[in-house]
């Protein structure tokens, strides 16, 4: 059976975004193909129609989830006024819900320590979007220097990400909220940062 490109194209975007999520949840090593291809409806040998190798793969993958990352900060931005717009995104970012979401996060906090160990051509994809990102995060600060907005929004990236991480190793309790609530004062310096959320006590049961 012939397919159409379109058909061709929408099922190696579905590839890659499975593949993505995988990255994300287990990482590289656990990325299988057989499994990628049994979701896609397709076979094993299949695969070769859409990628030249398991490694091109897993660059369009890492790709593909740093852009989701990138985007959904812009949707986020462009529905406020400036000076809201990097204090929405830190606040988003280093919430539970982005916490407890690994396999729709952020790829850095997930993939950052295995990029190094990738090769090339994969490093050589995050870098760029790297760049994407931190260049999204500078145009959030219009009334600095050119140079200065690259290096807050650098300094911003690195806090947040490292707080993910540390929260996430933390596990759900109240010391990763802790964790979380302080990334957020460092990377926003106190300003427009969003308080940790407070349980509501429950209520008492006559006995």
């Amino acid at each position: 059976m012939r397919y159409s490109k379109d058909h061709k194209a929408e099922t190696h975007e579905r590839i890659v975004k499975n593949a993505s999520v995988r990255l994300r949840e287990r990482g590289a090593a656990s990325l299988g193909v057989a499994d990628l291809m049994k979701e896609a409806g397709l076979t094993h040998g299949g695969f070769y129609a859409h990628f030249s190798s398991r490694d091109a793969l897993i660059s369009e993958a890492f790709a593909h989830a740093m852009q989701q990352t990138t985007g959904r900060w812009r949707k986020r931005a462009e529905q406020l006024p400036e000076d809201k717009r990097l204090a929405s995104i830190v606040n988003g970012y280093l919430s539970a819900e982005h916490r407890d979401d690994v396999g729709n996060g952020c790829a850095l906090p997930s993939l950052g320590v295995e990029v190094s160990r990738a090769n090339p051509k994969t490093r050589k994809a995050f870098a760029s979007k790297l760049e994407d990102m931190i260049s999204m995060l500078a145009e959030q600060s219009p009334s600095l220097p050119t140079k200065t907005a690259r290096r807050e929004a650098i300094a911003v990236l690195s806090t947040i990400m490292g707080a993910m991480i540390l929260a996430r190793a933390a596990g759900t309790g109240e010391f990763s909220d802790e964790i979380l609530s302080a990334g957020r004062h460092a990377a926003l310096r106190g300003e427009n940062a969003a308080k940790p959320r407070t349980k509501k006590p429950k209520p008492k049961t006559e006995a």
